[in-house]
């Protein structure tokens, strides 16, 4: 009896490590610039790198943790993460770095995508429901506390411990997973699906890719242009591919059920507004307001702490409530945050936001529990890493797309609000160079550049187009959310859930 909940323990932690990642580098982002001396598109990469591989690797993860064991292959992306987060630890310079966490990326993904299917294989009944808002308290605490985590090890040690401090906690889990985890495996498991593999990553690189080179060059460059393009046609045969294999690594037959959609759809959306905004918010604290990476850290309590609590809250009605009573007022609630967190002004303290923060990480807490058994819940075991897999894809995908969406977005905001700003003085000519230094985190860098008698118009005008943009990304953060709150009402369904008997023996390892 006891395994299972070690089973638990196992998943969580390690989940734990590989989220917490996602966040904790962005506010030892300027520590890193200064190390390596990195021009700014290094520093993107860091963050987009990580992002992009946890993605691209996810489906592939959980066909493979079907057919080779999923204990197994989660201790194989433990390994793998671990050793990565040493390689990043001790990176040299920033090719390196860039190298290292997208290698990390991949037993993230390795790890994310069979974490759902193991506890799906080791809980039945009322402690699947617990177990899963375990599993969904610590997916959103761990997004949140990353800044924390980040700028406490930043400022008090070093910006290498953001990856040292994974050490550890790997070992402890490879520890818990060898031990006390069942192995599990799906009897009727294909073999790995690599075009589809192939045409999927290759078809998410290139639209992020795409979306993130449109910040500096502008929609309707000739290379923008063709990432996208390059980035649909992959997409279609990806659809094509997983049509007529006989071992799709993506079931389009799940696409049938409306739960599933409707927990796609939630994973995206949450990923793509809150948790996107992350970076940008980070930004606002530590570039404009110029706080320390310890007190940005510490600005993302309040929501850390709210997440926290409702996640707790929400587990333990997960099995009393059906999810949609859950998952939908949770998006309202974060959509409701976020359009108070509007309004920035160049004058405006980092209180403005504070409330927002609030309401809106009681809304992640209770979006994030009962999302996760939209996951699997609605399929048999056998399927259940295919369909965990492809729930993290969507919300990684959303990250990633969603910084890379929001950042073109809030760019072309910041340039017409610092052009604006500007005119009439001086500097108009330099309006782009500071655009392109507020957009890269690196404000106070150009403020420094510019003469003493014009720092002040300077001043001003970085504020008000970074305020210009952030109100912006935020209305349309809001605005997914609210999309994603009538999704939810509209598809998530109790009747599609299936019904699993509890078992009073501990679970026996479901091995061909």
């Amino acid at each position: 009896m006891l395994n299972k909940w070690w089973t638990l323990v196992a998943v969580c932690a390690g989940v734990f490590m590989l989220l917490i990642d996602l966040t904790i580098v962005n506010v030892a982002l300027p520590s890193i610039e200064k190390a390596f001396n990195a021009p700014l598109s290094d520093l993107e990469w860091i963050v987009s790198a990580y992002a992009l591989t946890l993605a691209a690797f996810l489906l592939t993860g959980g066909s493979l943790a079907d057919r080779y064991g999923r204990r197994l292959v989660y201790a194989i992306g433990i390994v793998w993460f671990t050793v990565f987060s040493l390689l990043c630890g001790v990176a040299p310079n920033a090719l390196f770095l860039n190298l290292s966490r997208a290698a990390q990326g991949i037993g993230g993904a390795i790890m994310f995508s069979t974490s759902l299917a193991l506890l799906a294989d080791a809980f039945r009944g009322r402690d699947r429901g617990v177990a899963f808002g375990v599993f969904g308290m610590v997916t959103g605490v761990a997004v949140a506390v990353g800044p924390v985590l980040g700028g406490a090890l930043t400022s008090g040690l070093s910006w290498r411990w953001i990856f040292f401090v994974n050490l550890p906690i790997g070992i402890f889990t490879l520890f818990v997973t060898l031990r006390s985890v069942h192995e599990s495996r799906d009897p009727n498991a294909k073999p790995p699906d690599l075009p589809g593999f192939a045409t999927f990553s290759l078809a998410l690189a290139a639209l992020v890719y795409g979306l993130i080179l449109s910040i500096s060059d502008g929609w309707g460059s000739a290379l923008v242009d063709s990432s996208l393009g390059v980035a649909v046609a992959l997409l279609i045969a990806f659809a094509f591919v997983e049509r007529r294999t006989k071992a799709p690594m993506f079931d389009f037959g799940l696409l049938r059920v409306p739960t599933f959609n409707g927990g796609l759809l939630a994973a995206f959306a949450i990923s793509g507004g809150l948790f996107a905004l992350f970076t940008f918010i980070t930004i606002y604290l530590q570039d404009i307001l110029r706080l320390s990476a310890i007190g940005t850290g510490v600005r993302f309590l309040p929501l850390s702490a709210a997440i926290f609590v409702t996640s707790g809250i929400a587990g333990r009605l997960t099995t009393h409530v059906p999810r949609r009573m859950l998952i939908t007022p949770g998006f309202v609630l974060i959509g409701i945050g976020l359009m108070l967190m509007r309004g920035l002004t160049p004058q405006s303290t980092w209180t403005h936001i504070l409330l927002g923060l609030i309401i809106a990480g009681v809304g992640a807490g209770l979006v994030n529990v009962p999302l996760a058994s939209t996951a699997v819940g609605v399929v048999d075991p056998g399927r259940a890493g295919m369909a965990s897999g492809i729930n993290a894809t969507f919300r990684q995908a959303g990250i990633a797309t969603g910084v890379a969406t929001l950042g073109t977005i809030f760019a072309t905001e910041v340039r017409s609000g610092v052009a604006g700003a500007l005119s009439g003085t001086p500097l108009a000519s330099h309006a782009g160079r500071i655009t392109h230094a507020i957009t890269n985190g690196t404000a106070q860098q150009a403020i420094a550049s510019t003469p003493p008698s014009l720092r002040g118009a300077v001043v001003l005008a970085t504020r008000t187009g970074f305020v210009d943009g952030l109100n912006l990304i935020f209305l349309i953060a809001a605005i997914l959310s609210f999309v994603g709150a009538i999704a939810t009402f509209l598809l998530v369904r109790e009747q599609d859930f299936v019904a699993i008997p509890q078992r009073e023996s501990e679970p026996q390892p479901a091995v061909a």
